[in-house]
């Protein structure tokens, strides 16, 4: 992610405009899981009920059905999300510091094998149709495909830029957010070709993806908007306001609902989009630094996370050229937020 796994940022409630048609959105449980280290993507393998959260160093898995820790994966050095080939029995984490992909199994959470991929390996993406796994290596400007039946290398797409997130179709179109110009890439999983790519413009800096297959709609999360791209004419066709700060987004198709978390707000922005092509939408109260989530697809709940930080001490030294202050989390108050429909 690009923003570095630590912030904390002031809380910002926005006023909201609900069409009747949506669900009324709300924080509707909180688990203090605790635990070491920074965070970065959330990732639902809702076939297990598994939630499984980056830690910098580890991987932690929750069970949703409890809200309890049920597992961990160590040694995933400079973790940032994970991707899972539920038929194969298979769970992927990228691991930006090694530039490689740990290979687990997702009853037992035992590490079956590493990968070496490109340069600096951040999302990660599971794609059904090629049955490949694919990361965005931020720093080599490319994907690497590496085939589930022998978890080996199969290939290289070369993007035009840095890839922030990916999203696929499962029938033969991968999307991907370029986020150092502003557009989103289309390519071939299993050629690698790239198939097209446009602009974004004004919306900057994509970083969250979700994709409405069925209406083949795009949604790139940029700083305070959301563009709304047409994957098959490959044109972006609007934007829509969201909260500040944004990092992830999710598609829910039993709503025709699209989902920002913006952890600068620390709200979920909610939108629906309308027969004539606009958008309602809807605003919901988080926690300050709660910027990625994941949709579980089953229980249509959205699962975010954050932390209490402690006071920036006053006489520590400032920060060099080029550095940024880090806050302390205070020990034992990570959390999982989940946002789901409420009566």
């Amino acid at each position: 992610m690009r923003k570095g796994l630590l912030f904390l940022v002031g809380l910002t409630v926005c006023a909201a405009t609900v069409h009747a048609e949506i669900p009324k959105y709300g924080v509707v449980a909180k688990w203090q899981v605790g635990g070491d280290g920074g965070w970065d993507y959330v990732a639902m393998d809702s076939p297990n009920h598994m939630l499984y959260l980056s830690r910098g160093t580890h991987m932690m898995v929750v069970d949703t059905h409890t809200g309890k820790v049920a597992g961990d994966i160590p040694n995933t050095n400079g973790v940032h999300g994970a991707a899972f080939a539920d038929k194969a029995g298979k769970g992927y984490t990228s691991n930006g510091r090694d530039n490689t992909v740990t290979v687990f199994d997702l009853k037992t959470f035992k590490t079956l094998g590493s990968v070496a991929v490109g340069t600096g390996p951040d999302a990660i993406l599971y794609d059904k149709f090629s049955n490949r796994i694919f990361t965005c290596n931020g720093r080599s400007g490319d994907m690497t495909a590496i085939d589930v039946k022998t978890d080996k290398v199969v290939g290289t797409v070369k993007l035009e830029g840095r890839p922030e997130a990916p999203v696929s179709d499962d029938k033969g179109n991968v999307y991907v957010n370029i986020e150092d110009k502003s557009e989103v890439e289309r390519f071939d999983p299993k050629t690698l070709q790239k198939i097209a790519s446009w602009s974004i413009a004004p919306a900057d800096g994509p970083s969250g993806i979700a994709l409405d297959a069925k209406r083949h709609l795009v949604y790139s999360t940029c700083d305070k908007l959301m563009a709304v791209s047409d994957g098959l004419a490959n044109k972006m066709v609007t934007t829509v306001a969201i909260g500040d700060g944004p990092d992830a987004g999710a598609y829910d198709p039993k709503w025709n609902v699209a989902f920002s978390s913006n952890g600068q707000d620390g709200t979920v922005s909610v939108l629906q989009r309308q027969a004539d092509g606009t958008y309602q939408t809807q605003t919901v109260p988080t926690q300050a630094g709660a910027r990625t989530m994941d949709l579980d697809t089953k229980s249509h709940r959205l699962y975010l996370v954050t932390a209490q930080f402690a006071p920036p001490d006053p006489n520590a030294p400032p920060p060099g050229a080029g550095e940024r202050r880090r806050r302390q989390m205070v020990p034992g108050s990570f959390t999982v937020i989940v946002v789901g429909p409420v009566k």
